[in-house]
């Protein structure tokens, strides 16, 4: 039986458009909702290569459609900046950052939830790995507390807008690099 080009394109359009039918909605074709992955000491950041591990601050994951693991952010500038970029195409499965409330700051793990729920302070005198960052939070309480003591603004994830994910600041102002 010969197959025809038309027939050979037709079905790499079927097949194409049911399997994205079977991973759709933002969970994988098992249905299992996506959890939070850990870093380890050799996890790595997405944008830059960074070991998370070795850095101070929130860190972050995205899950995009269609993907098993996670892509990770060795800080929540970085994080923000490709959620918000205006090229930013890829749809999104879910988006986790760390709890600073109960995270340790300098060396943080675990303490993951979804970032859409949390509380931000943009602008304190913490720094991250890539310099200044957006601590995240899980309770409000947390946020503010942290807010008396280190300064910055707290938002919610929809007041974090992409001009305050500026990523110039922490290489361009980083004297050990």
């Amino acid at each position: 039986m010969m197959i025809t080009r038309r027939t050979f394109m037709l079905s790499a359009v079927a097949v194409t458009l049911f399997g994205s039918t079977l991973a759709g909605c933002g969970q994988s074709a098992s249905n299992k909702p996506l959890a939070p992955a850990e870093i380890n000491p050799h996890t790595t950041c997405d944008l830059d290569g960074m070991l998370l591990a070795d850095y101070p601050g929130p860190k972050g994951q995205i899950y995009y459609v269609g993907q098993e693991t996670p892509v990770f952010f060795c800080d929540t500038v970085e994080l923000f900046h490709t959620v918000l970029a205006p090229e930013q195409v890829k749809a999104i499965s879910a988006i986790y950052v760390q709890d600073m409330g109960k995270a340790d700051w300098d060396q943080p793990r675990s303490n993951w939830f979804d970032a859409k729920t949390g509380f931000y302070v943009l602008g304190s005198k913490r720094h991250g790995s890539m310099g200044p960052t957006i601590a995240s939070f899980a309770q409000e309480a947390d946020a503010k507390k942290f807010a008396e003591q280190w300064g910055g603004k707290l938002l919610r994830y929809a007041e974090v807008k992409p001009d305050m994910v500026d990523l110039s600041g922490g290489a361009l102002h980083d004297s050990r690099m």
